[in-house]
């Protein structure tokens, strides 16, 4: 399996609301663990956006390829750079429909112009749906680093100060993520009293209400 190099790492999965000089473009990245319910030994990999195809849909595609055994199940643990666009999402979510034996759980660095109400109503479809989607936290980070980084070239910088402030970033992008959970639910709310058919109130009860 190619692995990442710290340095892509340390940059990429910077979870900082603003980088410093010099700047750099955060990239699309998707590491992938996927874990046989037999025990066997977990397949790992990474994707990075191309070309008009996005990470997702080469992990999509290659999940596809590998003819997996649709009698036994598969844990599938993704730790993305980014949380998926709108189309992505539409994406992942018929997949996983279409594919009962897998259990995907998604996990991201940084929301994707969360401000966007088109990306918060993708990433309420995600929580809607079977595919959990959370913030990367001390854990994940600390998996993803173990698995999926090379760890053999000398370092410019401490793991563990790496590690601790990618953690202490993630607080805040976790109330992000939870705002828009509970924004969801309270549409969801508002939608099902709105659906209600509520019978004309009797002239009693409207008496005894009025002011």
């Amino acid at each position: 399996m190619a692995l990442l190099t710290a340095k892509t790492f340390s940059l990429q999965f910077n979870n900082k609301r603003r980088i410093k000089r010099p700047y750099y473009p955060r990239k699309a990245l998707l590491c992938y663990q996927l874990t046989p319910q037999n025990g066997s030994t977990p397949t790992r990999g990474y994707f990075k956006n191309k070309k008009k195809c996005h990470a997702e849909i080469r992990f999509i595609n290659e999940i596809k390829s590998m003819g997996l055994d649709e009698t036994q199940c598969y844990q599938v643990t993704c730790y993305l750079t980014w949380s998926p666009c709108p189309s992505c999402v539409r994406e992942l979510v018929a997949f996983i429909k279409a594919h009962d034996h897998l259990n995907l759980r998604i996990f991201a660095s940084r929301l994707y112009c969360h401000w966007c109400r088109r990306q918060q109503e993708g990433l309420r479809l995600l929580c809607g749906s079977q595919v959990p989607v959370e913030v990367m936290g001390s854990r994940e980070f600390a998996d993803c680093w173990e698995n999926f980084v090379d760890h053999k070239e000398p370092l410019s910088f401490n793991p563990s100060e790496m590690l601790e402030e990618l953690d202490k970033n993630s607080r805040a992008i976790k109330r992000r993520l939870e705002r828009i959970k509970q924004s969801w639910s309270v549409d969801v709310l508002e939608n099902g009293l709105r659906s209600l058919q509520l019978g004309p109130v009797s002239s009693s009860l409207s008496r005894s209400n009025s002011r």
